[in-house]
């Protein structure tokens, strides 16, 4: 402490300052060792007494100087390279003593909760005041929950009030050391924000729950709101509520004619409207595609749905301004109203969807309400199409034949091939029972393709057995929507070739809506057809748009008089006008005219006195069967045509 350019601590204090890193022993005599302590609580690492100093003694303070030196250097650098992490980790780290009761919060607490970074936290209780209501009991429970381990490790998620008012969401995690009764003796931890993994986790939760390009709620969250509703609903009956399901009309006509862009503006359009007009309280959502549903909640009756969709339909009326041009829009609505006998949401939306079909199907009504009949009627048409997917493996379709007869002499110059369906339960039926279920399920472009190789060789067949040499016709019904393929003409050309006939034996007949389906793909496919030498009949004439200038441009070799026009012949002379009209039409554009539906013989007079030049009918023949055709054939042999 003595030396002969310092005294005391000042000494020691400026070899310090002057080599930090060099370990120091004070040498004192016993008088003044009370100062000696001072410069060890400083810094030296030991004090040797003079009087008691030997080598031994010196050998061993100077060893454990040198070594006491280097374990708090490394210790400094411990605390360096701690304190780097919790600062890179951006955590809040804590620790809490129960035998005094107190808590160490580090700077990144004050961060946290936007206290001033000097405002003092050393309670665990300013860490629990802060955390929210409905996560407190929560995080207490699990901190209670010691195990009969000595440690025992947590985590959480929940959130801390801040100082603005706000909650941040917090994850904090630690370990609890318990003594041999089980009691907490000493906790400590980490909290870390996790605001922005929180905010990712809504956005993605948002996004599974809505619809991006609307917004509303997609059909995962309506079933999840619409399960609550029956719930509720299952609990206390008077909390009724209903289903409002609709699509909307020509929707793909939108998106053919204008572009998907138009056709996804339209729908975010109507989405707004739809959020305008329904009540708090209910929900509406986008189901997929240009399917909508609406949950009306705590209803009276059946006139608050009708209340709703009144209001739906409204907005529809009103025009839509879609990329500068306007638009407008409809829809056909389905409501299924609950009962106690719904047992889940899908059956709601189930029935809704069905009341929906049954609305579009309506020339009158355009928002429907779903009874038990429907459910039946549906379920008659699930079996009736499994029936016909059976029906084309099992060869159960049949062709019938009605003959065409010319006027006034009853001579057959062709048959139609109608198909007929050998029901192994129902029997016999014609395409009226079925056809519609046909058109939905895509068979029937099969279908005709199928008729149409049955009907050619059939015609084979008869011109090889009843001879004669006189042609005689087959006329075959045709849709557009199997002139989509491109190999279309192909194919048709090597039925005829495969089956043997003459081409010009084979008549088509298509209406005035396939030809407008699609108009200049089926226009050029009839008159590729034509050149080969098929000829074309417009069948149902009269009922469609009549237009001159399909006539014209499709070049029709025969127009079939709608049979509506020939069965009221004897009643109505607007009829008479019509049909007489048809035919001078036919005469002066030179096409054959043909009569369909004739039942009776004063209908039979009154073409004759129009001269119309061929007819068909019950009252010369109903369809047959192939075999029983044949035998009108013998009976009465083909006429030149």
């Amino acid at each position: 402490l003595h030396l002969p350019d310092t005294q005391g601590l000042e000494g020691f204090r400026q070899l310090a300052a002057a080599a930090p890193g060099v370990p120091v022993i004070i040498l004192t005599n016993c008088n003044e060792e009370s100062t000696a302590a001072s410069a060890v609580r400083s810094g030296a690492q030991d004090y040797l007494i003079k009087r008691e100093v030997n080598a031994a003694l010196l050998h061993r303070a100077i060893i454990y100087a040198i070594e006491r030196q280097r374990a708090e250097r490394a210790l400094v650098k411990v605390k360096e390279r701690y304190a780097l992490a919790v600062a890179g980790a951006n955590d809040c780290i804590w620790d809490w003593d129960a035998s005094v009761d107190t808590a160490y919060f580090s700077p990144r607490w004050n961060e946290l909760v936007g206290l001033p970074a000097e405002a003092p936290v050393e309670r665990l209780q300013d860490w629990f005041d802060r955390v929210h209501p409905e996560d407190i009991v929560e995080f207490r429970r699990i901190l209670r929950s010691y195990s009969d381990l000595e440690r025992h490790h947590f985590e959480h998620e929940h959130r801390l009030r801040h100082e603005n008012g706000d909650y941040i969401w917090v994850y904090a995690r630690g370990v609890i050391l318990s003594d041999d009764s089980g009691r907490a003796v000493r906790m400590a931890g980490s909290i870390s924000s996790i605001a922005k993994r929180k905010q990712t986790e809504n956005q993605l939760i948002h996004r599974a729950l809505h619809d991006p390009l609307t917004g509303l709620p997609n059909r995962v969250l309506f079933i999840d709101r619409l399960q609550q509703a029956l719930r509720r609903f299952k609990r206390n009956s008077d909390l009724r509520f209903a289903v409002l399901y609709f699509d909307l009309d020509r929707f793909k006509f939108v998106n053919d004619s204008l572009g998907h862009s138009a056709g996804d503006s339209l729908l975010v359009s109507i989405a707004r409207r739809l959020m305008s007009v329904i009540r708090p309280g209910d929900t509406v959502a986008r189901m997929g595609g240009d399917e909508f549903a609406v949950l009306v909640s705590d209803i009276g009756d059946e006139s608050d749905t009708r209340q709703v969709s009144e209001r739906i339909h409204t907005l529809f009326q009103q025009e839509f301004s879609i990329g500068g041009r306007g638009m407008y829009s409809s829809a056909s609505i389905g409501v299924a109203v609950v009962t106690q006998e719904y047992e889940s949401p899908e059956q709601l939306l189930r029935d809704a969807d069905l009341a929906m079909y049954r609305a579009k199907r309506s020339k009158t009504e355009n928002t429907v309400i779903y009874d038990t009949t429907m459910h039946q009627a549906a379920i008659s048409r699930l079996n009736l199409e499994m029936d016909l997917r059976r029906a084309v493996t099992r060869g159960e379709f049949v062709v019938y034949y009605q003959p065409i007869v010319t006027l006034p002499d009853r001579r057959i110059v062709a048959f139609e091939a109608l198909l007929r369906w050998i029901h192994p339960e129902k029997g016999l039926l014609s395409p009226d029972s079925f056809m519609s279920v046909v058109e939905d399920t895509g068979m029937l472009t099969q279908l005709i393709w199928w008729v149409l190789e049955q009907a050619c060789r059939q015609s084979r067949t008869w011109r090889g057995t009843l001879g004669g040499g006189a042609p005689l016709g087959m006329s075959v019904n045709v849709s557009a929507s199997m002139f989509r393929a491109e190999d279309s003409v192909q194919r048709v050309e090597r039925i005829v070739r495969d089956s043997g006939i003459a081409p010009q034996d084979l008549s088509l007949e298509v209406t005035e809506r396939d030809c407008m389906d699609n108009e200049d793909a089926t226009r050029s496919t009839l008159a590729a057809l034509q050149r080969f030498g098929i000829r074309i009949h417009m069948d149902d004439f009269g009922t469609g748009y009549s237009s001159l200038s399909y006539l014209q441009r499709c070049a029709y070799d025969t127009l079939k008089i709608d049979r509506s026009f020939v069965q009221s012949l004897e009643s109505e002379d607007q009829s008479q006008a019509i049909i007489r009209t048809i035919v001078g039409l036919g005469r002066i554009l030179d096409m054959n005219v043909v009569a369909e539906g004739v039942e009776s013989q004063g209908q039979l007079e009154a073409l004759l006195s129009m001269e119309c030049p061929e007819a068909q009918g019950f009252w010369f023949s109903k369809p047959v069967p192939a075999g029983e055709a044949g035998e009108l054939l013998r009976r009465a042999p083909p006429a030149d045509h």
